[in-house]
């Protein structure tokens, strides 16, 4: 049957036959509730008349599956901003009209703030990514429309040379269009606030409380905008600037290394290559295969360009080792993280190590507050920061040196840039998340690549010269401070039913936890969301099966300080072993982290001590999979 005869079978009236059949789908299980009201505002409210056509015929096609992505929820603010698949329509995917909202909803929301009479910039800036241009002269066109003076990146540029811009301009706040290291499929916009980090509550409700309320998009034309001095393009100035700051945290020593570096078909080249020059590294290489710019990622393994993925290291370390590299550095498409590989011995045909976010955090922690210290430059006043989920030997570290260690803070780096102004930014040292981001100094609020690129070549090159890796320096670590192994496990859970399916997770860690782990009875329960800890209140002669609660088990909830949020942490009879468990807040995906820890006393042999971490990190892997059916 025919898209005329369907419609023509249901009712005369095109729309009532359109609505017929949504409302046939979601009787037949084809399409959620939810999906069939997002689909029915867009085919009947006037603000969504441009794309009604294009709903209707989706519709006529039987589309239910594509129409439930993209309908099922309103794509909402995550730590990240707002980040999804790219599609034409969809309240669940990011378009014109939801990235128009975005930044309609940021401009109202920042003019009723800020009030009647005041001074309105916005800076723009955007990545390789298929749209991300696009995207961004639609925001330029809305943000100019609604009064605001736009300082614009006018080629691709890093997210972090987006919050320096934002700094240095004194702007009102600011817009990234990046997805970050998410597939080719995505794209997103990142919000700033004046601070230049992203827009934290109670900003982050109100703005999407305007996105959700907008009828009307307003544009100005770019090209008009730009003759009227109302875009201003400043990229080239922005470049000298940002690269002098993060030049700031420069250390002068060694610079004999050889380095090869992937932007993996990013915007990296534009601000880690000058960077290293000017800091003295002359024996850079600009891995060819990953040069090109392209939101493809093409030649990156399954085209995802994220250097948190080992396997992307594979080409780039092999590169390496033909030419006698000393260290391998990639960087995701927008530049604020970043992956660091290195031989595990200079002499020998030794094999590379490719650095968890974690193993880069300790080194780079260990690295700064050396070099501080070194140079009289540190205080018990000095701080660094990390996230609940980043691994403990930061906070080791840190204690070694005498500084504090904020570290009760939620996944996501906008925490991190809160803590620097809440703590005082004139005592904040270094900033870091097991995710591969990082952060020094105080010229942005947010992780930065350049200037992680620039502190791991100035410490590889320094060991290099005391005839030392970064994998030994690790090593160093562990035997000062105890071994620290830790790993991520990420489960993909897209769509409405991924959704559904994540929120039975979460909600089985919280009212049926396992009582066991990896061999290890689970000791308490932390509850981020709940706000409450329970403890185990007697010990079980056997292991209870994983799915098992008996209340006779655990204590009554006592109140959890700390942040509220969407987070659970299981932590096991054994010190410093323990796991949490969180959906994600850019991605349709479930996050469980684990970790363990060998005491230094309790240390004779390393490399054994590293073998047993894993093994008893494969066990948890396996009760944690099991428990949650994944």
């Amino acid at each position: 049957m025919g898209r005329c005869a369907t419609l023509a079978g249901m009712s005369t009236n095109p729309l009532q036959a359109t609505l017929d059949l949504v409302k046939k789908a979601v009787a037949e299980g084809k399409l959620t509730e939810s999906a069939a009201g997002n689909i029915k505002a867009w085919l009947t409210e006037p603000r969504y008349a441009e794309y009604a056509a294009e709903v209707a015929a989706h519709v006529a096609d039987g589309k239910w599956q594509t129409l439930d992505d993209v309908f099922w929820t309103v794509i909402p603010f995550g730590t990240g901003g707002r980040r999804g698949k790219m599609y034409p329509i969809g309240s669940n995917a990011i378009n014109d009209r939801t990235i128009g909202e975005s930044a309609q909803g940021l401009a109202d929301y920042v003019k009723e703030t800020m009030g009647a009479g005041a001074a309105l910039s916005c800076a723009i800036g955007y990545d390789t990514r298929h749209q991300s241009d696009h995207f961004s002269r639609l925001c330029a066109e809305i943000m100019t429309a609604a009064g605001f003076t736009v300082y614009f990146l006018g080629q691709y540029r890093s997210t972090p040379e987006l919050s320096f811009t934002v700094r240095e301009k004194k702007c009102s706040c600011g817009i990234m269009v990046t997805a970050s290291h998410n597939p080719p499929s995505d794209n997103a916009v990142k919000v700033y606030w004046s601070t230049g980090g992203q827009i934290l509550p109670p900003h982050d409700k109100g703005i999407i409380q305007r996105v959700m309320n907008t009828q009307e998009i307003r544009r100005a034309n770019f090209d008009e905008m730009l003759a009227a001095g109302k875009i201003v393009v400043c990229q080239d100035e922005m470049d000298a600037k940002f690269q002098q700051a993060v030049l700031t945290q420069a250390t002068p020593g060694p610079r004999d290394l050889k380095v090869v570096y992937s932007p993996l078909h990013g915007v990296g080249a534009t601000c880690v290559m000058p960077v290293l020059a000017a800091d003295g590294f002359s024996s850079v290489e600009l891995f060819g295969p990953h040069a090109k710019p392209d939101g493809d990622f093409p030649n990156v393994p399954g085209h995802v360009a994220n250097p948190e993925n080992p396997p992307v290291f594979d080409a780039i370390n092999k590169r390496a080792r033909e030419v006698g590299s000393d260290v391998a550095l990639a960087t995701d498409p927008d530049c604020d993280r970043i992956g660091c590989a290195a031989p595990t011995k200079y002499k020998g045909d030794y094999p590379w190590h490719t650095f968890t976010g974690n193993q880069i955090c300790a080194l780079l922690a260990d690295y700064v507050l050396e070099t501080r210290r070194d140079s009289g430059r540190l205080t018990p006043q000095h701080f660094i920061i990390e996230t609940l989920v980043t691994t403990q030997l930061v906070r080791r570290i840190g204690d070694s040196y005498g500084v504090r260690t904020i570290g009760d803070l939620l996944v996501g780096f906008k925490w991190i840039a809160q803590a620097v102004d809440q703590y005082g930014a004139e005592f904040f040292v270094f900033g870091t998340e097991e995710s591969h981001g990082y952060m020094a100094g105080s010229y942005v609020r947010d992780k930065d690549g350049a200037v992680a690129s620039m502190l791991l070549c100035e410490l590889a090159a320094k060991l290099k010269a005391a005839g030392q890796t970064l994998y030994e320096k690790l090593d160093a670590l562990f035997w000062q401070h105890g071994v620290h192994v830790e790993r991520t496990i990420s489960v993909q859970m897209p769509g409405s039913e991924g959704m559904a399916r994540m929120k039975e997770v979460m909600a089985a860690f919280r009212s049926g936890p396992p009582t066991e782990i990896g061999g290890d009875q689970v000791a308490q329960v932390r509850d981020y969301e709940q706000q409450n800890v329970r403890r185990r209140a007697v010990a079980t002669q056997a292991p209870a099966p994983l799915q098992e609660l008996s209340t006779a088990i655990w204590g009554p909830a006592a109140p959890l300080g700390g942040p509220k949020g969407d987070l659970v942490f299981l932590d096991l009879a054994t010190e410093g072993n323990y796991v949490a468990c969180r959906p994600s807040g850019t991605e349709p995906k479930i996050k469980f982290y684990l970790f363990t820890f060998t005491p230094p006393e309790q240390l004779s042999n390393l490399d054994l001590a590293k073998q047993q971490l894993n093994e008893r990190l494969d066990r948890m892997e396996a009760d944690l999979r099991r428990f949650a059916g994944v």
